[in-house]
């Protein structure tokens, strides 16, 4: 069984027991989450469709650490003016593991 959810206004389709980096969600190291923006859920006898979201669907995740991303360096450099700039920046992200998805 596979699920198509929505969160941080991006869509991951997850499978139980899947680890997932999603934007940065308001919740401890620990804590356990339902996510209900569940958009498609797949099973062996057929396919529900949400319109836009399956009611009644939820995907349950655990926290397993709030972290930064990898550096992004945004370096500009305008020739012949002797200018440049760098600027550095780290995303904040969760790290989800699929515990189960209900119907």
């Amino acid at each position: 069984m596979f699920a198509v959810v929505e969160t941080g206004g991006k869509q991951y389709t997850v499978q139980v027991g899947d680890t997932l980096k999603v934007e940065k969600l308001n919740a401890e190291v620990g804590d356990v989450l339902k996510l209900d923006k569940v958009l498609l859920v797949g099973r062996e006898v057929g396919t529900l469709i949400g319109q836009p979201i399956v009611k009644g669907a939820l995907v349950e995740v655990h926290v397993l650490a709030q972290e930064l991303g990898d550096k992004v360096l945004v370096f500009k450099k305008r020739r012949r003016k002797d200018s440049k700039t760098l600027k550095g920046h780290r995303q904040h992200f969760t790290l989800l593991k699929v515990q189960a998805i209900t119907v």
